[in-house]
């Protein structure tokens, strides 16, 4: 009998039985999952395969013609005696060798007579026996034959054991084979049948992780043969292979314009990058550095191609130079593409380019749903653009030297992700630029290395001429660096040092307002910056009523709050509905699958913002996407609403746009004031452009001494907050607000008047 050992590693398994530490056997159970248990789940499922056994699912119970036979030839003879199981054995499986059947023998009396101890009768005993003998005559008689040897039998178990099964593994691992239980679910079934793992032991690695949900053996063997078929299809290895960032600083333009010679050691490798660069870190250099590098890739020799926006798609006469055909099965499609592989005259190169291509559509099976003919199809786009650029990025190179292809815009579509991954495989390096962040980029790859950046700059062409790009001096530089210790986490801000905010309604007290009206942004309470995106705390509110009915203290307190960056607004509506609108003519045209058309909006000839600030105007166009994704306004993806909503953020007064033109995120905030002393309900429009006020950082306030509900009518959700500060008051006439004032004497006046 072999005693049940602990293992140190998984690869303890394949030791031979004398080179192991203790001899004895391992009975292990694995719950979870990483790539080393990956692979040694592998190697003994082989083992297992080639000397043992591998049960998938569970073992079937003796049926009647089984239970039969064993009577006919064993009779109904049963004692709990060592000998009597040997003697039984020998007639029984007369193959079975003397140490064999000994240990064998032994094992089944050790597991019966632990039944007998647990309470189990003799009639339950007897059941157990010949369910065990039936089983190792049905499914084990060839791993029996095989104990004692150097090579220690394997069994592997995949799923929840039973309590039977599980005493037929004992009696097994108790003859001197390794066990290895495969539990997707986890330990509980187990434990039921075993709470204090006396039998087997759990084995833990590190990083573990539960299975994937489409693991089981016949996963893991597919897999493995497709990986056979994949490697029939790669043909003669080559003898160069790819490094792919390992070696890189994550310095981009440094890694990039690093000589491949000098990138490492190996000399059978070719080390290359994979990187995704998002945002700019400065948009006044950004074209300086593109050219910078474009520059020196040239004065290296470098071969480099570079595509702005999508890859332009084969031609009609692109694709009729490819061969091809319908397909029932993978690995015949490669074979029968491969032949339209282009013929490079370096041989080394050849291999990797057919291994790159093969990997590649190995890869893109999933995303093609397993349908051959979309596969067969994204095959060919990958050749015609391989054919495309051959000359450019392949020409004359020499490994484990490295072209260069760049990608101004990011991948639009699953091809050209589907193209730039293929590269990445080969001594290229890909760099995928997308400055301006409202662009997608659809590429995933875990080999991608990202980097972002947080200001966004749109560029359409690359620039290769001196004439495209800005210059920085030494003094500029220098200043750069002061701005970085002056206005970084310092609290205190250069002007217009911030192009992205996100507006935060404070909840306020009603006496509030007019302490908080003058502030600046940086003073105010919940104010901060995040990764370069302002905080800004509003005011939202609706005032009811006025306070103990005086009229006079009421427009008093008004008054002051009449700024010279506040739009005044005394009667309603502000926007009439009928008013002229030359932008609701193109609205649609601006919206499409729930996303503004910037660069339509932007190149239109109608186009109104034109003049102002680059940042204001995508700031404008971050927000009114924001207001139609929000909802604000009823009818928004229901009734076309969305396209009145374009019309009037796109159709704002002059004096709004040069209070947004001048808006400074850190300081004080542009204002409305909507005062409504009649039952008019205020417009769609004038709801919209409130709607729009508040989420760029206005502060918003509505007076309506008759606490009528004339604003809330468009509105889908109520964002504004409400004080009722008196009695409701009737057709009021607005007076002049706008007149000098002495703010701490009104201060005063109107404190005192609450007391």
């Amino acid at each position: 009998m072999l005693e049940h050992r602990k293992p140190e590693h998984l690869q303890d398994y394949f030791r031979k039985l004398s080179e192991r530490k203790q001899k004895g056997i391992y009975f292990c159970r694995l719950n979870g999952y990483n790539e080393e248990i990956d692979n040694f789940i592998e190697q003994y499922y082989e083992k297992a395969r080639q000397s043992g056994a591998v049960i998938e699912g569970r073992i079937p119970n003796p049926d009647e013609k089984n239970l039969a036979y064993y009577g006919e030839i064993m009779g109904s003879a049963y004692r709990l005696d060592r000998d009597f199981i040997s003697q039984s054995l020998k007639k029984w499986l007369p193959r079975m060798g003397e140490y064999q059947r000994k240990a064998v023998a032994g094992a089944i009396y050790d597991t019966l007579d632990d039944m007998k101890r647990k309470g189990k009768n003799e009639n339950i005993q007897k059941n157990a026996y010949i369910k065990f003998m039936c089983w190792l005559y049905y499914k084990f008689e060839r791993v029996t034959e095989q104990l004692g040897q150097e090579e220690v039998p394997k069994i592997l178990y995949e799923g929840d054991i039973s309590n039977y099964e599980l005493k037929l593994i004992l009696v097994l691992a108790g003859a001197g084979c390794d066990v290895v239980l495969l539990q997707y679910k986890g330990d509980a079934a187990y434990r039921k049948l075993d709470p204090e793992s006396e039998y087997s032991y759990a084995y833990q690695a590190a990083s573990e992780r539960p299975f994937p949900p489409e693991y089981c053996i016949k996963f893991m063997r597919d897999r493995k043969a497709s990986r056979q078929n994949r490697e029939r299809l790669y043909g003669p290895k080559s003898s160069y292979a790819g490094c792919v960032n390992a070696w890189a600083t994550g310095k981009e333009y440094e890694d990039l314009t690093r000589a491949p010679a000098v990138r490492g050691n190996d000399k059978n490798c070719f080390y290359n990058c994979f990187y995704r660069l998002r945002g700019v870190e400065d948009k006044t250099i950004y074209a300086n550095r593109l050219y910078r590098l474009w520059l020196d890739l040239k004065n290296a020799g470098r071969k480099t191609v570079i595509v702005e926006g999508e890859i332009k798609a084969p031609s009609t006469e692109e694709i009729a130079q490819i061969r091809r055909d319908n397909y029932d099965r993978f690995d015949r499609m490669i074979a029968a593409l491969e032949v339209n592989l282009p013929n490079f005259s370096d041989f080394e190169l050849q291999k990797l380019v057919k291994k790159a291509f093969v990997d590649t559509l190995a890869g893109e099976q999933e995303a093609a749903g397993g349908n051959l003919n979309k596969l067969n199809n994204r095959a060919v786009y990958l050749l015609c653009w391989l054919k495309r650029f051959q000359s450019d990025l392949f020409s004359g190179l020499k490994l484990p030297e490295v072209s260069c292809f760049i990608h101004l815009g990011g991948c639009k579509n699953g091809n050209e992700a589907m193209f730039l991954k293929f590269l990445a495989k080969l001594p290229v390096d890909v760099v995928i630029l997308v400055p301006d962040l409202n662009d997608s980029c659809c590429l995933t790859d875990p080999m991608l290395l990202e980097k972002k950046y947080e200001q966004s700059h749109h560029m359409e062409h690359y620039p290769t001429e001196d004439t495209q790009v800005l210059m920085g001096t030494a003094a500029y530089h220098a200043e750069r660096d002061l701005d970085q210790m002056m206005y970084q986490d310092s609290g205190i801000y250069r002007n217009q040092q911030y192009g992205r905010a996100t507006s935060v309604t404070l909840r306020t007290m009603f006496e509030e307002i007019p302490i908080l009206w003058d502030e600046e942004m940086k003073y105010r309470p919940n104010f901060s910056v995040v990764d370069s995106v302002v905080n800004i705390p509003v005011i939202y509110s609706k005032i009811s009523g006025v306070k103990d009915g005086d009229v006079n203290a009421y427009w008093n307190f008004i008054r002051p709050l009449v700024t010279e960056d506040t739009i005044l607004v005394k009667q309603a509506p502000y926007i009439a509905e009928n008013a002229p609108n030359p932008m609701k003519s193109y609205a649609i045209q601006f919206y499409k699958n729930g996303r503004l058309q910037r660069e339509k909006i932007k190149n239109h000839k109608d186009y109104p913002y034109a003049y102002l600030r680059e940042e204001i105007q995508e700031y404008i166009l971050d927000k009114l996407q924001l207001l139609i994704q929000q909802k604000l306004i009823q009818g928004i993806g229901e009734n076309g609403m969305e396209y009145t909503v374009i019309a009037t953020v796109l159709n704002l007064n002059k004096d709004i746009l040069r209070l947004l033109q001048k808006f400074d995120f850190t300081k004080k905030n542009p204002k409305l004031l909507y005062i409504n002393t009649t039952e008019t309900m205020i417009s769609l429009e004038d709801s919209i452009v409130c709607a729009f006020l508040n989420l760029v950082g206005f502060d918003v306030i509505f007076f309506v001494p008759t606490g009528y509900r004339n604003v809330e009518k468009y509105f889908n959700k109520i964002v504004m907050e409400e004080h009722q500060i008196g009695e409701y008051k009737y057709d009021l006439t607005v007076p002049d607000l706008k007149s000098s004032n002495n703010r701490r004497f009104w201060q005063i006046n109107f404190f005192k008047r609450g007391n």
